[in-house]
């Protein structure tokens, strides 16, 4: 399988408190890796360097085969994260899963914008025109995970995102988030502490403590 990030000698420092040490971490194009680890184990941290929404203090990040040191648009345009706490624009339904598309200036977007609610067990007809405010926490997570879904992602990183929601919800979340590298070949980074669901869809599973790969 051919790593589609790879990073080398990373080291992060938070005001002079170091939280991350990696001397090499690795994630294969199609893989769905898994990643474990106690509250303040560097998982967030680690989550947004693949993100590209934060640069290490020191160490290379690879991906593609190609050193990224200013990350541009267009890799963001491919990776795109789900959080534990959904953030939605105060609009409707359709408008929140729309933007992306919008912003890209894609065609079909009504459709697609179906489409994606479907794959995560949301009827357009009913919820298409809510607005934001009216929905439930598991309802607007899975709202957040439409919004992703619908740009075909080249990676989809999944940080803690069925916490604190109920059982349908999660297992709606699970499944949509699966589905994609089975029917797109997106790549899957997952944070959970649902560890039989990470056992069950893990190619891979690494555990951090106190920002290192444990043995």
């Amino acid at each position: 399988m051919t790593d589609l990030f790879r990073l080398e000698n990373i080291c992060q420092r938070y005001n002079g408190r170091q939280v991350l040490s990696l001397d090499e971490f690795s994630v294969g194009e199609g893989a769905i890796v898994g990643l474990a680890g106690h509250n303040g184990s560097g998982k967030s941290t680690l989550m947004r360097m693949l993100s590209f929404l934060e640069s290490p203090d020191s160490g290379k990040i690879f991906y593609d085969g190609n050193e990224v040191r200013e990350p541009d648009l267009s890799l963001r345009r491919e990776v795109t994260m789900l959080t534990q706490e959904p953030y939605l624009l105060k609009r409707s339904v359709e408008a929140n899963v729309a933007y992306g598309l919008e912003l890209r200036g894609e065609n079909n977007v009504h459709d697609r914008v179906c489409d994606s609610l479907i794959q995560v067990g949301l009827d357009p007809d009913k919820f298409l025109h809510r607005n934001w405010f009216e929905l439930s926490g598991g309802e607007a997570q899975r709202v957040a995970l439409a919004a992703r879904l619908v740009l075909n992602p080249r990676v989809l990183l999944l940080d803690e995102p069925t916490a604190s929601l109920d059982f349908e919800s999660t297992q709606l979340i699970h499944d949509a988030s699966v589905s994609v590298r089975e029917e797109q070949g997106t790549t899957l980074v997952i944070v959970s502490h649902d560890h039989l669901w990470l056992e069950e869809v893990s190619d891979t599973i690494y555990r951090l403590e106190n920002g290192q790969l444990a043995g």
